[in-house]
């Protein structure tokens, strides 16, 4: 019988007014979703979400993979028909990821669904692997080959979605199953904590600390330190115990397992189906610290006696010269091009002009340079999606007639607008993700 345990940490951020992402953490089922959508409408999808996904799933007589799949199909109904029962929740969506334990004692697997852009990751045998896909205009330009993947990450369209729970009466929903192997990490997650941290940093982290809680807060505060720019969750699940099945189905992988074993042994752990034992996540053993030291004596002894001499020409120095000038010369550049013109964003749900570009370059990043007064509320929704990415204009000044057209296109389309016409609750295919 596989034994799981969970830890789970969430924060607004740094930048963002409200929380919009929600976790679960209900016996063998575990999710996450990130919201979007204006004013507390994100909020209201995310929790909808996860409230409908726990009730699905509680009623389903089967807990198999293809039940988890339904709970997720009925989530997304759920979102569907509360954003079409209130006007002001309409375009409201939600990403959602979610890992349940399915099946039988003798055949047990977990069973991960995904829609949208966040993800889930397994760290197995110390090697991370991303178990999701991301449903994102980027992440399907890089899979087409139409943009390289480090240009992804800058690019002003990363946050649209092609794919979110509740922007239409039914969803496709992704599913992958895997074997549980003793030892085995699971990382839920929304987008707040990859764009800020790295698969290697967060591979690091789930070496390093043992107590899925503790990781999990470690990997939020990572997020934060290095930006915080999106609310960030974490959801982590360990693999404390499995069947022999499930062991025998990843045969490849047996001598992880042994190794495990070999380490609980050590540590005096006699039973590990308890789920408050810490059973450690199998990473290279580093060299006793006594044969770092024998070796460092050995190299001492066959080191030559013979005094190094250092020298420093004019031809050194007047090299290292040059490359400061050139790498001044481009950092001055790079700044130039960071700042050098302005762009009308989004600021929650005010429209705000920005100095810079859209994303950043490298390490400059945009800075507000006005405010607006102008919500989200007061323009055409069909400018949402490139406000979201931003609009770049050259000069302070054609920032600000961008956005006085905008506001008097809206009037205009209004005060035309005959009473009796109902609001259109037609969804767009691609979300702007908030």
């Amino acid at each position: 019988m596989t034994v799981l345990r969970a830890g789970a940490a969430t924060d607004i951020g740094l930048v963002r007014a409200n929380n919009q992402d929600q976790l679960l953490l209900a016996g063998s089922l575990y999710a996450v979703a990130d919201g979007m959508g204006g004013h507390a409408a994100g909020e209201v999808a995310s929790d909808t979400a996860v409230k409908a996904l726990e009730a699905a799933w509680a009623t389903r007589s089967a807990h198999d993979a293809r039940a988890l799949e339904a709970a997720a199909r009925d989530a997304n109904r759920k979102v569907w028909q509360t954003a079409q029962a209130d006007p002001s929740l309409r375009g409201m969506g939600t990403t959602l990821v979610a890992v349940a334990l399915t099946g039988s004692d003798e055949a047990e697997e977990l069973a991960v669904i995904n829609v949208g852009d966040s993800r889930v990751y397994l760290l197995r045998g110390g090697e991370l692997a991303q178990l999701t896909v991301d449903h994102s205009l980027v992440a399907e330009l890089v899979a087409e080959g139409q943009l390289a993947a480090d240009e992804a990450e800058f690019h002003p369209q990363r946050h649209v979605l092609t794919r979110a729970l509740g922007v239409d009466s039914d969803v496709p929903v992704d599913l992958v199953t895997v074997a549980p192997i003793q030892g085995d990490r699971l990382l839920l997650c929304s987008d707040g904590l990859i764009r800020e941290v790295s698969d290697n940093q967060v591979a690091s982290v789930l070496r390093r600390l043992s107590d899925p809680t503790e990781a999990a807060r470690e990997l939020v505060a990572e997020a934060k330190l290095r930006g915080g720019n999106d609310n960030i969750t974490v959801v982590v699940v360990d693999v404390l115990d499995n069947s022999e099945r499930a062991a025998q189905a990843w045969g490849g992988l047996a001598p992880d397992r042994d190794a495990t074993a070999s380490l609980v042994a050590e540590a005096g752990v006699d039973d590990v189906s308890d789920p408050t034992t810490s059973v450690p996540v199998v990473a290279p053993i580093p060299a006793p610290k006594a044969t770092r030291r024998q070796h460092r004596k050995s190299s001492k002894a066959v080191a030559p006696t013979r005094p190094r001499v250092r020298i420093v020409t004019a031809r050194v120095v007047l090299f290292f010269l040059l490359l400061l000038m050139v790498l001044g010369g481009g950092a001055a550049a790079v700044g130039w091009y960071g700042r050098a013109s302005y762009y009308v964003g989004l600021s929650g749900q005010q429209l705000t002009i920005f100095k810079g570009r859209p994303g950043g370059v490298l390490w400059i990043h945009p800075t507000v340079a006005q405010g607006t007064g102008v919500t989200t509320s007061q323009v055409e929704s069909r400018h949402l999606p490139e406000l979201q990415a931003g609009v770049t204009e050259s000069s302070l000044a054609a920032a600000q007639a961008y956005v006085t057209n905008l506001t008097h296109e809206y009037k205009q389309a209004h005060s035309q607008l005959a009473p009796t016409s109902p609001p259109s609750s037609a969804p767009s295919t691609s979300v702007p993700q908030g």
